[in-house]
């Protein structure tokens, strides 16, 4: 049986006329930049995070970017980051002259661990990033205290956490900003790149419009440094009909992480089952095990048709473009133990059961074998 880790053509095909309408709509206006459809994602995206304010931009990395910007980090400050994300995470830091300042992670949930976060706080910290991995939510309570305490913005990024809860409480409602990416993969996917970033400030929000247009404001008038980062009213267009079934996704998605653990937690002696937090609602981007002999298990599973991927191998403190920093391995254990172990498999909600069974038949197979 052949299982790929993403499948994107099921979903199509249940929603294809919506989708095509929805592009005929666009080619019909003739308006293909910031126009309509890009408003009304704007304004129902930010509604379905309970914030006031939507920016859309050309992908979740800018989202990042401009964000920071916007919050006033530039050359020679400091932003504090986990070391176990993709690497987006640090680059949009780097790119805006600042040094990224990595923390270990809890090694349950795989996100930032907030204890060691006020440590590496200094006079030149500017910002915190929590990272809402794999679709569940970072601890925000005592960052959040930590950032009011210093003065600091958080900017969460949830690219992988659309619709994800912290003690009731949606993405873009904790903190400074939120950050989403509509890579096609991702929970709510574009069919290219796209990303937004959401927010409770008016103010900001202005900021960051005029930032994704080259900083002009009015028109060829420009009195700070932008960027051309616009979400394109066609992937705006696909994306409204989209989001109205992301609920739908993500309780399938939860379905499909039960039933993984189901039979899966049996095999408690080689892999480790993802941890959900009580105080967190989780929207399984990713279903994330850790693994025994993790690279022979991924080699396995290939050979019998099952995709999987490792988010990440190697841990963005040891990256050589970061070298410079001076971390050296066994700085971040947590993460680094992490990279090592971590193994995500097929998700995505048109896995039907028969297809997951094929999955912990075959992980339960591996081992048997391997003992």
């Amino acid at each position: 049986m052949k299982v790929p880790m993403m499948e994107l053509t099921e979903q199509y095909e249940q929603l294809q006329d919506e989708i095509l309408g929805a592009i005929a709509r666009v080619m019909k206006k003739g308006q293909f930049i910031l126009g309509e459809e890009v408003r009304q994602l704007e304004r129902d995206v930010a509604a379905y995070c309970r914030v006031p304010y939507g920016v859309g931009v050309a992908s979740g990395s800018d989202a990042l970017h401009i964000s920071l910007l916007a919050c006033g980090v530039g050359e020679g400050d400091e932003v504090i980051v986990p070391a176990f994300t993709f690497f987006a995470t640090a680059g949009a830091v780097a790119r805006c002259g600042a040094r990224p300042v990595f923390v270990d992670i809890d090694p349950r949930t795989y996100n930032i661990d907030a204890g060691k976060i006020e440590e590496v706080v200094t006079s030149r910290t500017k910002a915190i990033i929590p990272v809402h991995l794999y679709g569940q939510c970072a601890d925000m309570d005592p960052i959040l205290d930590i950032a009011s305490r210093h003065s600091l913005a958080v900017i969460e990024d949830a690219a992988q956490a659309i619709g994800a809860r912290y003690k009731g409480r949606s993405v873009g409602e904790s903190g400074t900003t939120a950050c989403l990416s509509f890579f096609p993969t991702k929970n709510l996917g574009a069919y290219g790149d796209g990303g937004m970033i959401v927010c409770r400030d008016g103010e900001l929000a202005e900021k960051m419009r005029v930032l994704r247009a080259h900083g002009s404001k009015p028109k060829y008038y420009h009195h700070v440094l932008g960027y051309n980062s616009r979400l394109d009213e066609l992937q705006a267009a696909i994306l409204n009909v989209k989001l109205k079934y992301l609920d739908q996704w993500a309780d399938a998605r939860r379905n499909v992480a039960l039933a993984y653990t189901e039979r899966l937690e049996r095999l408690g002696e080689f892999i480790t089952v993802p941890h959900i937090e009580p105080q967190n609602e989780h929207v399984f981007h990713q279903y994330t095990i850790r693994a025994k002999n993790r690279d022979r298990l991924k080699q396995y599973l290939k050979e019998r048709g099952v995709d999987t991927m490792v988010y990440y191998p190697k841990p963005l403190h040891l990256q050589p473009v970061f070298a410079e920093l001076g971390y050296k391995p066994g700085d971040l254990p947590e993460t680094e133990r992490a990279c090592e172990e971590v193994l995500s498999l097929p998700m995505y909600p048109e896995l039907d059961e028969a297809r997951i069974d094929y999955v912990a038949e075959t992980i339960a197979r591996f081992y048997s074998e391997e003992t």
